[in-house]
């Protein structure tokens, strides 16, 4: 008698579970409650749901050009149920194996402490993180964009994967789908603001569920920068022209006015000396253009991979009668470099901006910054 009880209590019990679910009325539109709205950054904001534990990550166009495009991430947490309406990316619980498709994105990891996480990259030996190269053995590398080993990749077993577009979708996407693995986009490479830029820690941390980690870190770092501003704007001194880049065949490509290593730059107390592309995107010049514009500079920055002056004089014959190859004020961004060739800049730099813009004033100014440089070095 006692069991046939039990059976029907289990079995009202269940009913009442499958009615409690089904009767679930939960919209998109209810998470509409603030859990981080960035300060810098411009591409992303985390939100949540009132009662509820889960977030949603909105990304708003996430590459070069992208016109109104909004992807989602939903982490579902505490067993709690997805909207019926939602259509984007759903992660289960906090991501413990995340897959990077940036050097960038392993940055931000590393700044929060979380590089255990990570089990795939897109080209492990230029991944400069020491603590990345001391595990390498237990991290694979599953190839760049159009040449993805998706047989490793569905190994890994990962939780999410964290792509990112440079004048449009990752092609990786469709596949992504079709093997049930999420994703998200990671915005940094399109804001113009250096602090924005580092601002993308706290959305990946999100996804790990350290947001507030983050978030501790990356207080510090404006603080850092606005106090290296103030310095500048405080100090007494002429404003140098700054020339970036160098040819890639027969073009020079000039960052826009609004770039964020033109921002950098005149947070550094220097004047990007290309004016004229006020745009969202490079734009090319012919080497006449660059020649005439190296010669009226005072630095010469960001030259590529080239080390050395004579590797200079070697890529840019035309240019060795100007004043910046002749005083040899030519300064590079690879200070940082791994034996493969990985530069640093392009991994931790992003979540330092307050090192590299010291770096520059350091470069600007000289007699303003006594600190080594981090980032940056002078072509000799």
């Amino acid at each position: 008698m006692m069991s046939i009880l039990r059976y029907w209590i289990l079995t009202l019990l269940f009913a009442s579970l499958l009615v409690g679910c089904s009767n679930d009325n939960s919209k998109l539109s209810d998470f509409n409650k603030c859990v981080y709205t960035p300060q810098y950054a411009s591409g992303f904001d985390i939100k949540t749901a009132d009662k509820r534990e889960s977030v949603l990550i909105t990304v708003r166009n996430p590459w070069q050009g992208a016109n109104e495009v909004n992807m989602q991430l939903l982490i579902v947490r505490n067993e709690e149920s997805v909207p019926k309406d939602f259509s984007g990316q759903i992660l289960i619980g906090d991501a413990k194996r995340i897959v990077t498709m940036s050097s960038t994105h392993v940055g931000m990891i590393d700044a929060i402490d979380a590089t255990n996480t990570i089990v795939g990259v897109s080209g492990l030996k230029y991944i400069f993180s020491p603590d990345i190269q001391a595990h390498r053995s237990d991290i694979k590398d599953i190839g760049y964009e159009g040449n993805i080993n998706y047989e490793l990749l569905l190994s890994l077993n990962p939780d999410i994967v964290l792509l990112y577009g440079i004048n449009g979708a990752n092609s990786m996407e469709k596949k992504l789908e079709e093997l049930d693995i999420p994703y998200m986009y990671i915005g940094d490479y399109i804001e113009d603001s250096p602090l924005g830029k580092a601002e993308w820690m706290v959305a990946i941390a999100e996804i790990l569920g350290k947001r507030e980690n983050a978030e501790k870190v990356f207080v510090e770092i404006p603080l850092r920068y606005n106090a290296l501003k103030e310095k500048v704007k405080n100090y007494k001194a002429d404003t140098p022209k700054v020339m970036l880049n160098i040819p890639y065949g027969d073009t020079w490509f000039m960052p826009s006015v609004n770039n964020y290593i033109a921002r950098l730059i005149s947070d550094a107390g220097g004047n990007y000396i290309y004016r004229k592309n006020t745009g969202n995107s490079s734009e090319p010049i012919d080497l006449e253009e660059a020649y005439m514009l190296v010669s009226d500079t005072d630095f010469w920055i960001n030259v590529g991979t080239l080390n050395t002056i004579d590797e200079l004089k070697t890529a840019c014959p035309k240019f060795i009668d100007t004043g910046c190859f002749k005083n040899r004020k030519v300064y590079n961004n690879n200070a940082r470099n791994n034996t493969a060739g990985g530069n640093d800049f392009f991994e931790s730099a992003v979540v330092h901006p307050d090192l590299v813009l010291r770096d520059l004033i350091k470069i600007f100014h000289p007699g303003l910054i006594e600190d080594d440089f981090v980032y940056y070095k002078q072509l000799k």
